[in-house]
This record gives structure tokens, C-alpha cells and sequence, in this order.
């Protein structure tokens, strides 16, 4: 499957801002699951290019500006081929052991709870089938609703709550994984979840390491491993580490986000620039 994405972010400062620093975490990297075939990532329509490797293996950029700012826009788009790998991403090239993946932090601290759902698992076939086990058990402990929880949610608090988002669900599953002692992390990218072109958002899940396969993606939310309609971008120890955009401003005022996430598959006997033309034409300018 061919997967054409633009996922433009807009930041609009009340009063010009002095100096914005971003972290962009917006660039796929080939897998067994997924091949880059084009990609592009621009800010205020000038192209990024200093995307560099980093110890997980993946590419990230820092773009800074010391000059007055009122707006800033980020563009990544391209064209990725995925293929159907029943959730199995693989040993990835990485400088970073899988055994880091077993670290906490406070978004994806335990607690007894979640020790407890993890402890009361029914015991199966080996490691995979536990995970499956446990992707479903976090489904059933946490309903799917949105605006009950934030960004700065904790597993812990989600799973008390027992409700959340995508979020949520990653960080409880990865908590409940680690209490296993499976490493376990997050992974943010993107979903083509309708049948055409479709509105969507970023989305977020998790990756379990099972040492005979490797990695291997889990989404409790929609209660399946991950399939060919997920693009993979980044990963990290919890939802803030792997977050496609963080920075910091120095800014008197408010500050707006707006975001828009467009997914198409190519079909066959479509011209993919011209979809991907279309895509673009159907987003509404920043000024708008």
C-alpha cells in the first residue's frame, strides 16, 4: 500500500516572538515494514535539510530562529509504501539497547493497578501471546473517550480513570509491559483508518520487543497489532520523547496551534502527484 500525507502545524504567537526553538521529529525511516519513497519537511516553505540520525536510529532536526516571528508553519509530507507485516517492525538499526525501553518516566510510571492487570494476564504460548493478552486487557480497562485526558496524563492516572485516548492506552500498555520486564516504548505516526481520503490526526501506540521477532507494534485503541495502514515516524520512552514537534518560545502572549493531518492511499491508475497536488490545494492557508 502507497500512503500520500501532509501534516501541516501552524503556530501563531500573539506577540512576535523573539526566539523559537523546535525539535522535529517528522521523518520516517525505511523498515521491514515501511519505504520511504519521498518525503519533505519545510518551516515557513523553506525546505529542512539538516535532518541527522539519532541513537534510536531514526532522524530528527532542531530549527531555531533569534529574529521576530509571528507565525510559524511546519509542512511534512511525501510518499510512503507500507506492507503488511501482522505488526512486526523488526530489529531496527539502533545505538540504543532494547533494554532501555524498560526504563519509567513519569508519564508512564506504573502503578499497583496496572501491576496487577499485567500480574493477572492469563498465562500463554510464550511472550507474543502475552502481549496480545495484554493489548486486549488495556482495551478493556480503558474505554476510548476523548477530552477526558490531557497531554500530561500519566498511565497511572488514565488507567484510574479508566478512560483515555491513544495516548493513554500506549502508556498504560508500555507501563504494563515493563512491569513484565518486556521492553516497551511509543510510537507516533499516522493512520489511515477510512476506506478514501480521509481527515485525520496523528496517532500514537506501542512497540513491544520480543527477542526471536523484535519489535513489534501494538494498538490497543483499535485493538489490533499494527498493519499496513500505519506509517511509523518515531519513537521514544513515553508520548513527550517521541512527539513529532517540541520547542521552546520566547513569547509574550498567546500562542495558537492549529493542526491538519490529510492521508490518502494511492490508487491504482491515479497519478500520485496529482492526488498529492489535490491534498494540498484542499488546506486552507495559515491566514485563513
Amino acid at each position: 500500500m502507497k500512503l500520500l500525507v501532509r501534516h501541516q502545524t501552524i503556530y501563531r504567537y500573539a506577540a512576535s516572538a523573539g526566539r523559537v526553538a523546535m525539535r522535529l521529529k517528522l521523518m520516517p525511516v525505511d523498515t521491514p515494514a515501511q519505504r520511504v519513497l519521498e518525503w519533505q519537511v519545510s518551516v515557513n516553505d523553506e525546505p529542512l535539510t539538516s535532518f541527522r540520525p539519532n541513537s534510536y536510529g531514526e532522524r530528527e532536526a532542531i530549527w531555531i530562529r533569534h529574529d521576530q516571528l509571528d507565525n510559524a508553519t511546519i509542512v511534512a509530507e511525501g510518499l510512503v509504501e507500507t506492507r503488511e507485516s501482522h505488526g512486526v517492525v523488526g530489529h531496527l538499526q539502533s545505538r540504543v539497547d532494547p533494554r532501555y525501553f524498560l526504563r519509567d518516566t513519569r508519564l508512564t510510571r506504573g502503578s499497583e493497578g496496572i501491576a496487577a492487570l499485567a500480574r493477572d494476564l492469563p498465562e500463554g504460548d510464550g511472550p507474543l501471546a502475552t502481549l496480545h493478552a495484554l493489548s486486549a486487557a488495556v482495551s478493556d480497562a480503558v474505554q476510548y473517550r476523548a477530552g477526558v485526558t490531557t497531554s500530561d496524563t500519566t498511565a497511572a492516572e488514565a488507567f484510574a480513570l479508566g478512560a483515555g485516548v491513544c495516548q493513554d492506552h500506549a502508556q498504560v500498555f508500555i507501563a504494563a509491559a515493563r512491569a513484565l520486564r518486556v521492553p516497551a516504548r511509543y510510537v507516533s505516526g499516522y493512520l489511515l483508518a477510512g476506506e478514501r481520503d480521509a481527515l485525520h490526526e496523528t496517532h500514537g501506540w506501542a512497540e513491544a520487543f520480543v527477542p526471536e521477532l523484535g519489535w513489534i507494534g501494538f494498538d490497543p485503541s483499535n485493538r489490533v497489532c499494527v498493519t499496513e495502514r500505519y506509517l511509523r515516524v518515531a519513537s521514544g520512552l513515553d508520548a513527550n520523547d517521541a512527539a513529532p514537534i517540541r520547542g521552546s518560545v520566547t513569547v509574550a502572549g498567546d500562542i495558537w496551534i492549529d493542526a491538519d493531518v490529510r492521508i490518502a492511499q494511492a490508487e491504482d491508475g491515479v497519478e500520485e502527484r496529482q492526488l498529492q497536488k489535490q491534498q494540498q490545494q484542499s488546506i486552507p492557508p495559515p491566514d485563513s
